[in-house]
């Protein structure tokens, strides 16, 4: 196999986890928000998150739902991946800290397994670039990438996502 075509293989393969992740991803958004896709919309999203402690819920559920469609969108078209990774990170952090720290990890018994795919995805594609099959390569800043800026995206993400979620009332409060 000559460099053309192992690039051709990675960045293909890159392409097609980019956009399969991030469209999921940003639709789970767009069901928080506008209530598509059998979603709750803003305001059932809004009741969701003020029964978790998230004040009136409103604020949190644009955060989560802004950060659904603007992370998921920006991994799907490889654009400012650094960024839309550091959106996924944080969201998925938080979503697995109030819904399913405390049962552990499997998706079977309601964990944060899922959540934790989803962030390494996001941190994988932080580390690799979003490959030449994306906005960031037509644009020329898709050289933003490597293992120190996936560290960063990955460990503020976390911190921001953890933020959100040590900041918020118990529903018992």
């Amino acid at each position: 196999m000559d460099a053309l075509s192992s690039l051709d293989t990675v960045d293909t393969g890159l392409f097609l986890l980019r956009v399969l992740v991030g469209v999921t991803f940003s639709l789970h958004g767009f069901q928080k928000l506008f209530g598509w896709f059998g979603g709750g919309g803003l305001s059932g999203t809004a009741g969701w998150f003020r029964s978790l402690g998230f004040g009136d819920g409103r604020a949190a559920a644009l955060m989560a739902g802004g950060g659904e469609i603007a992370g998921g969108l920006g991994l799907a078209l490889g654009l400012l991946t650094p960024l839309a990774a550091l959106a996924m990170i944080g969201t998925m952090t938080t979503a697995a800290l109030v819904n399913r720290a405390e049962h552990g990890f499997w998706s079977v018994s309601k964990g944060w397994e899922l959540n934790g795919y989803l962030i390494v995805v996001a941190a994988s594609v932080a580390i690799t670039g979003p490959g030449a099959y994306s906005l960031d390569a037509l644009l020329g800043i898709d050289g933003w990438s490597g293992p120190e800026v996936g560290l960063v995206v990955t460990v503020v993400g976390v911190l921001l996502g953890w933020l959100r979620w040590a900041t918020r009332t118990t529903p018992d409060d």
